[in-house]
C-alpha cells in the first residue's frame, strides 16, 4: 500500500540528494492523500469521513510545499512541468 523508496540514498551524488528527498516526500504525501480519500469513501460515518477528507486536504498543501521546494532546486523539473502544463492547456483549448 505505501511506497517504498526504490533506490539507496547512499548511492546518490551529493548534488542530487535534496532533490530526491523532496521527490520521496512528494510520493509519501500523494500516498497519504490516496489512503485518506479511499478510507473516506469506505466509511458510512460522516464525522470520520469529514476528518479523513480534511486531513487529505492538508496533505495536498504539503504536496504544494514540497513541489515548490523541488522546483526551486531542479531547474529542469521546473521547465518540464511548465512544458507539460502548456501541452495540457492546448488540449483543453482544442476541446472547447
Amino acid at each position: 500500500m505505501l511506497s517504498k523508496i526504490p533506490f539507496s540514498l547512499e548511492n546518490l551524488a551529493e548534488e542530487d540528494l535534496n532533490k530526491q528527498i523532496l521527490r520521496i516526500a512528494l510520493i509519501a504525501e500523494l500516498d497519504a492523500i490516496n489512503l485518506y480519500e479511499q478510507l473516506a469513501s469506505l466509511t458510512d460515518d460522516e464525522t470520520i469521513r469529514a476528518v479523513l477528507l480534511d486531513i487529505a486536504r492538508k496533505e495536498k498543501t504539503h504536496v504544494g510545499e514540497f513541489l515548490t521546494l523541488l522546483l526551486s532546486k531542479d531547474e529542469e523539473q521546473a521547465e518540464e512541468l511548465e512544458e507539460g502544463k502548456e501541452e495540457v492547456e492546448e488540449l483543453l483549448e482544442e476541446e472547447e
